[in-house]
């Protein structure tokens, strides 16, 4: 069996993408686990959640799928899985007869909170509580980078 290639036999492009690869699903294994066992909802559906929580308008159901790591397909189907549960609402949008806007039930506001506080927990031994101030501020920094560069290829 080949040996596992250390740090310092690495490039350190190569070791740095491996490491956000591992910390994305590590972490996103870790909160889905335990969104799953705490309230029965996978992390697609909090990510579906936490960008309707985070506006204070219901938002186009295109929108939804332009800014979660979701599809548009994906999207629909977590809409459709969170209605039927109460916990969004679709209205035709004001804007554009052709559009619908998704909302937050007052339900899905409270089952959202629990989430959060869930989510919260689950990553705090692995991350929180284990960077300094300085570590989030500088992941937050390459995070806006990476992410300015793939909205800048994706306009080309």
């Amino acid at each position: 069996m080949p040996k596992k290639l250390t740090e310092a036999e690495m490039p350190a492009a190569d070791y740095a993408f491996y490491g956000l690869v591992w910390a994305g699903t590590t972490m996103t294994d870790r909160v889905d686990k335990a969104l799953i066992k705490a309230h029965d909802l996978p992390v697609s559906w909090f990510e579906v959640m936490l960008w309707l929580a985070s506006s204070p308008e219901p938002v186009p159901a295109s929108v939804l799928g332009n800014s979660t790591l979701l599809s548009r397909s994906q999207v629909s189907r977590v809409v459709d899985a969170l209605q039927s549960r109460g916990l969004v609402s679709r209205t035709p949008s004001a804007r554009d007869a052709r559009s619908v806007e998704v909302s937050l039930t007052p339900a899905g506001r409270t089952v959202f909170a629990a989430a959060d506080a869930t989510r919260r927990e689950a990553l705090a031994p692995v991350f929180t509580d284990l960077l300094d101030a300085a570590d989030l501020v500088a992941l937050g920094t390459v995070w806006r980078k990476l992410k300015t560069a793939a909205k800048a290829d994706q306009a080309e």
